[in-house]
């Protein structure tokens, strides 16, 4: 038995969660969040109360593995979602199917349900075919045969915004493990790390209102890594909130990075990767790597 305030480790030890997990070392290494969004552009989250297999595409259910393995074929992420606590494991009526195209500007993302796995052939990535989401919801990873940190700091946020009456789902890698706990805000298509009640409350109030939260922000899932950390820049720098607002030109990788608004203001971000950056283990019991994270320099507008 795993003594309180203990994780166990892939190589059988015990750890302080507090002091050695991934997500510690990650933030005192003072790793930044800014740019580690995961690459989520097009995405279908299907509610499913079963067990989940530290990968969904080896999932014991056959209904679930050739959904997986026929969204990929489309370039389309899929996630399996559950409700907190003891509600999330029994679910005897229609399941919640979020569909999502998380394009920058542009996200939309539809809501319907299936009586259960049987029907998951009949699942397309159509955003068209549901009802629209509005209000924000929050995806927050509790995968915990991904990595201990999701496990035990995903389930917690997840109940704590529960009781918060916070429209909050557990669900799937999220990418970013040493980021516990990580969250992606629908309809906007922000992701989130480092997350507690607070800051993933202020996240979800600024998404009702069609607005960005940047504090805690990892970026844009459908931007790449450079545009997500000079869009994020831009709007720390300018305190543009709207999610809407801003457009970022594509890149090939680090460099000169433009960023403009609708009405035609404009701003070069130079971002670079810093080699100064701390090691780090990417996940819980894994060695320390070297991380060279991007960073902006300051917006310059024109």
């Amino acid at each position: 038995m795993t003594a309180p305030g203990t994780l166990d480790t892939p190589a059988g030890g015990r750890a302080p969660i507090t002091t050695t997990g991934c997500a510690a070392l990650s933030a005192g290494a003072g790793e930044p969040l800014a740019g580690t969004a995961p690459a989520l552009r097009r995405l279908i989250a299907v509610e499913h109360v079963g067990a989940w297999p530290r990968k969904v595409a080896d999932h014991a259910d056959t209904d679930v593995a050739e959904l997986f393995s026929r969204l990929r074929s489309q370039d389309t992420a899929l996630l399996l979602i559950r409700r907190t606590g003891r509600a999330g494991r029994d679910c005897d009526g229609a399941r919640t199917v979020y569909v999502a195209d998380l394009a920058p500007g542009c996200s939309r993302v539809t809501r319907t349900t299936v009586r259960g796995t049987d029907d998951l052939a009949a699942v397309t990535f159509d955003p068209a075919a549901g009802e629209p989401v509005t209000d924000p919801v929050l995806l927050v990873c509790a995968h915990g045969r991904r990595d201990v940190c999701c496990a035990v700091h995903g389930r917690s946020l997840a109940g704590e915004l529960a009781a918060a009456d916070a429209d909050v789902w557990e669900c799937t890698h999220l990418g970013g493990h040493r980021f516990a706990p990580t969250g992606l805000v629908l309809p906007t298509g922000y992701t989130y790390g480092r997350l507690d009640t607070g800051n993933a409350l202020a996240a979800l109030k600024a998404a009702a209102g069609s607005a960005v939260d940047p504090w805690n922000c990892r970026g844009h899932a459908g931007l790449e890594p450079a545009q997500q950390v000079a869009e994020l820049a831009v709007r720390e720098h300018t305190g543009i909130g709207d999610v809407d607002a801003l457009l970022v030109e594509p890149v090939d990788g680090p460099g000169a990075v433009v960023v403009r608004t609708r009405d035609g203001r404009r701003w070069s971000v130079d971002v670079r990767a810093d080699s100064g950056a701390a090691a780090r283990p990417p996940s819980c019991g894994a060695a320390l790597e070297a991380v060279t994270p991007l960073v902006a320099g300051t917006p310059v507008e024109g």
